[in-house]
């Protein structure tokens, strides 16, 4: 769901944020109101067919015959009922942050979250029975996004008049002209969350063959990491439409400035993240889980996959930084090798060298590699700019 979000949020806001640059703002209308529409669709979609297919798509991701129905129970409300709110939500904080907005999107995605962790206990221990925890959980998690798209609705709504943040079908026709600019930098950046999945699935299949142990602690030292990937991820969310519109107004400096604040926001977080998880790997992983095998293999995976953090934000940076400038091909590449490319054979060439802590190393080297991959770009586009500038 983050990747089809992204499709439309990702690809409309990038769009809109360099038409704006441009002075475009009929153009920018069309193109959010393309953006809002097509999510909804793809959402529906992709609800239905998740439904059609649950059990062979749940198994495929490693649900056994003893979690199936934990997995069912939860995809019914989450993916099925809950997708296209879901969906709308992150596409929809995507295109406010193209126009600026992105104290409200914050806002809205921010108070879906905190409405998550309030409701969860209510649904998972009061509400239901014992025995339908994890249902509980994914009510919870299906209503909060219910909650945040009525927000969303209500702050469009509202800046109606004052802003091109249209959600008018009459609108659609003419949004219809800019599928290709759309869809050429919102791909990358769907791929990329795509990948993310099928590596994941790879390392989890890995992992497997060990037992499960490290299956379950592999998947808890992801969940931390979420904290860094996330941030990352705001930084250039954030950076993303200053990006755009900077570069389509011809401001290369201040668009220069904008990249380099994120660039050293971005590793000043990383090392800090570093600093923790090196110090206080144990007691962090307490707080999800006590039983002492698992939480000793847990630390030592979250002590090494830190050590990538800095290659990683760098990496979601440069991605997004072509992104903003409409630059999808090279956007797809780096997408393509972090996640994919590189990532999945280098987790089969590790396990095959090192075992099981080689499918740990393997995120780092992926994310090292593609570093200097995404400098090379970077520095060629840079040089570009230099000469339209002279």
């Amino acid at each position: 769901m983050t990747a089809l979000s992204n499709l439309f949020g990702v690809g409309g806001g990038s769009l809109i944020s360099r038409l704006l640059g441009g002075q475009k703002q009929e153009a920018a209308r069309s193109v959010c109101a393309f953006s809002f529409y097509g999510a909804i669709l793809i959402a529906l979609l992709y609800s239905l067919g998740c439904w059609a297919f649950m059990d062979p798509l749940l198994r495929v991701m490693g649900a056994s015959d003893a979690t199936i129905g934990y997995a069912e129970g939860y995809t019914v409300w989450v993916v099925v009922v809950g997708g296209i709110p879901s969906t709308l939500s992150m596409s929809m904080a995507h295109l406010l942050r193209s126009e600026g907005y992105a104290s409200r999107a914050s806002f809205g995605l921010g108070m879906g979250g905190v409405l998550n962790i309030l409701l969860d206990p209510l649904f998972m221990f009061v509400l239901l029975p014992a025995g339908q925890e994890v249902a509980g959980a994914g009510m919870a998690t299906m209503l909060s996004n219910v909650i945040s798209l009525c927000y969303f609705l209500a702050v469009f709504f509202h800046l109606r008049r004052r802003t091109v943040l249209s959600l008018s079908p009459r609108r659609l026709r003419t949004g219809l002209r800019y599928a290709g600019p759309v869809l050429s930098v919102g791909c990358p950046s769907a791929l990329s969350s795509l990948l993310a999945c099928l590596s994941n699935l790879t390392a989890n299949n890995l992992a497997s063959g060990y037992g499960d142990i490290p299956v379950a602690a592999m998947g808890l030292v992801k969940k931390i990491n979420m904290l860094p990937m996330n941030v990352g991820m705001g930084l250039c969310q954030g950076m993303m439409p200053l990006v755009a519109y900077n570069y389509a107004a011809g401001k290369y400096r201040r668009m220069r400035s904008a990249i380099g604040c994120a660039r050293l926001s971005g590793m000043g977080f990383a090392v800090l993240c570093i600093v923790v998880f090196e110090l206080f790997a144990g007691g962090i992983v307490t707080l999800f889980i006590r039983e002492p095998e698992t939480l000793a293999l847990s630390a030592s995976f979250l002590r090494i996959s830190s050590l990538a953090t800095p290659f990683m934000i760098s990496n979601f940076q440069m991605a997004y930084t072509l992104q903003a400038m409409g630059k999808g091909p090279q956007s797809l590449l780096l997408s393509s090798c972090r996640q994919g490319i590189l990532y999945i054979p280098i987790m089969f060439l590790m396990n095959h060298l090192f075992q099981l802590y080689g499918v740990v190393w393997a995120q780092f080297l992926a994310d090292g590699l593609t570093l200097i991959l995404s400098f090379v770009l970077y520095r060629r586009i840079c040089r570009r700019l230099a000469d339209d500038v002279a």
